[in-house]
């Protein structure tokens, strides 16, 4: 099965794949459009990019000369909260990335209190210019705090999640708000491939540890988007749908988490933003 071919109701009625590409740190150029072209041709249908990244022109043009139609692509980017007015940086976005519309647009963090910039996230979703809205890197408080004031509900909280970070408690507190967690840096930026325990179960499942990862996380049910430039590692990362991890290997996968389960979604020390 291929990884467009699974996906997550979300509350809007949308359909969300549970497996896709991020941009992060990927280059606006050449970079970019390489690795978005090689993700769709690789079969992702999920694209994730963000204001702040500053390659939203480059996702937009490999899109475009892709192929592949607009309504078959579940295209993502993100609020930068330091910015005055949602909607208004909603319609940049779209000028940037050569689109009509999103199908998800974020607040990528809660910078100033996780409730002012939703009036504006609303006005998009009241303009057309996006199909759903939600947050990014908010806390169950967090949410919670904006779950009594949203007129239009968040369907996703995309947050750092990975067996090192394994945020179940945030995980618990989203699935009971009817929001789904989308796992950015599940590789851990390549910190966590080399550990003991991930690469004696990738020689057991005879995958890799990227492999292994990014499965955990779907088995978790979540939404995943590993970030790669690099075309074999694409390739390799979208090879997570033709084997499970039993539950012996989930437990010990589990039992790597730093956080103590947590329902924060950043520590105090690694917060970027005041």
């Amino acid at each position: 099965m291929t990884a467009k071919q699974q996906t997550r109701t979300l509350s809007n009625g949308t359909e969300l794949p549970v497996f896709g590409l991020g941009v992060w740190q990927a280059r606006d150029g050449r970079e970019t459009e390489q690795a978005v072209h090689w993700a769709l041709e690789a079969g992702y249908r999920l694209i994730d990019t963000a204001q702040d990244y500053r390659n939203e022109a480059s996702v937009g043009k490999a899109i475009r000369e892709s192929g592949v139609p607009r309504d078959e692509i579940f295209l993502t980017t993100k609020f930068r909260p330091d910015g005055k007015d949602a909607r208004v940086e909603a319609e940049k976005s779209l000028e940037r990335l050569g689109a009509d519309y999103l199908d998800l647009y974020l607040v990528h963090w809660p910078q100033s209190g996780p409730t002012w910039a939703w009036p504006g996230m609303e006005a998009a979703v009241d303009a057309g210019l996006t199909k759903g809205i939600g947050i990014s890197n908010f806390s169950a408080a967090e949410l919670a705090e904006l779950g009594k004031v949203a007129r239009i509900q968040p369907v996703v909280n995309q947050v750092l999640f990975s067996p090192f970070d394994y945020r179940a408690g945030l995980v618990e507190a989203c699935e009971a708000a009817n929001v789904v967690v989308q796992a950015y840096s599940p590789l851990g930026t390549g910190r966590h491939l080399d550990g003991p325990v991930v690469t004696r179960i990738a020689d057991a499942t005879g995958h890799t540890p990227a492999q292994v990862l990014i499965r955990w996380a779907l088995q978790k049910g979540l939404s995943v988007i590993p970030k790669s430039v690099h075309q074999n590692r694409i390739v390799e990362n979208a090879g997570v749908f033709d084997f499970e991890l039993d539950d012996a290997a989930m437990a010990e996968l589990d039992a790597l988490d730093t956080t103590g389960r947590t329902a924060d979604a950043m520590s105090r020390s690694s917060k970027w933003w005041s």
